[in-house]
């Protein structure tokens, strides 16, 4: 696709609210966004994104002459998210604990368990366990500090997740090997589980 097709795909953003428009998209999704759909998106040449979001990471860096923001903007799963600093995430992690109702509902305690058990494991992954849509749930949880990203699949962009220190504390463990084995009744403790394909 060329830089002239993506531009005639949308009206094109003023310049000087490119990185507002930018940062309005990147506020708004719920998962990675490419260069290119940034691009077709705002109706701006794809050089334009990429020279646009360098400098709004730059920015957000310090590196512009600026003070260095409490977030980032990471490339992830061919695409790009707003995270907030690693350095902060204790600060942050603690904001949600102290803020966030303590009772979790029967859903989001399966969805923890089968994340605490499988783990590295994938939205998908868990839904197939469930056998039931766990978008919702799985952002209560990472909001709540219980699970967190672990990693990209390089083919197909899924993230993977995992439980987190604060869910072991919560539990009153120090490993995930202390969790109780699963019921003797499944085969080999694991049916269910090991049948869902990474």
């Amino acid at each position: 696709m060329s830089d002239t097709e993506i531009h005639e795909e949308a009206p094109a953003v003023a310049p000087e609210d490119l990185s507002a428009a930018i940062e309005a998209l990147l506020m708004v999704a719920d998962q990675p966004l490419a260069t290119v759909t940034i691009a077709q998106t705002l109706g701006i040449p794809l050089a334009h994104a990429k020279d646009a979001i360098d400098a709004l990471r730059a920015d957000y860096d310090g590196e512009s002459g600026g003070t260095r923001r409490g977030f980032e903007l990471r490339e992830v799963g061919g695409g790009w998210r707003i995270y907030s600093r690693e350095e902060f995430d204790d600060l942050v992690r603690s904001m949600l604990h102290d803020y966030s109702p303590q009772r979790l509902s029967q859903q989001a305690l399966e969805t923890l368990a089968v994340i605490a058990y499988k783990q590295p494991v994938t939205r998908s992954q868990v839904s197939a366990v469930r056998a039931v849509n766990v978008d919702t749930v799985m952002r209560t949880l990472v909001a709540r500090g219980l699970i967190t990203e672990h990693s990209t699949d390089p083919e197909t962009g899924a993230i993977f997740y995992q439980t987190t220190p604060l869910l072991l504390e919560y539990l009153g463990i120090e490993s995930l090997e202390q969790l109780p084995p699963l019921s003797p009744l499944l085969d080999d403790g694991r049916s269910g589980f090991d049948d869902v394909e990474h």
